[in-house]
């Protein structure tokens, strides 16, 4: 939890995006459509650019401050700010793997098959 109240606005950011999809995949296992099944998956990649870009921001802020400090601090400012950083890209794609799991779960409520689709 400290992570998360060490965390800037742009990571906080790029994590809320990760929360989108799994509101979405939830509505779909309680209401299956394909609106919502192609919202997901547009959502899915929005997260996957987030998380991607927040650690990147991450490691950018990082290796800024990394310059700005004495050499014995070294260890300490790279192995906090790798730590800090990571923690969006864990965040978002926890979140994609539940939302997934969700969509599986509409699908299966529904009896989808991948082949019924393809045929229509």
């Amino acid at each position: 939890m400290q992570v998360l109240a060490n965390a800037g606005i742009m990571a906080l950011a790029s994590m809320f995006v990760g929360v989108l999809p799994l509101a979405m995949a939830i509505m779909y296992m309680i209401w299956p459509s394909e609106q919502r099944l192609g919202l997901i998956r547009t959502l899915s990649l929005a997260t996957i650019f987030a998380s991607v870009g927040g650690t990147a921001l991450g490691f950018i802020n990082s290796l800024r401050l990394l310059d700005r400090m004495p050499q014995p601090a070294f260890t300490n400012v790279v192995a906090t700010g790798l730590a800090e950083s990571l923690v969006t890209v864990f965040f978002g794609f926890g979140c994609l793997t539940l939302t997934w799991l969700c969509v599986t779960l509409g699908m299966w409520r529904t009896g989808w098959r991948v082949s019924e689709s393809a045929s229509s």
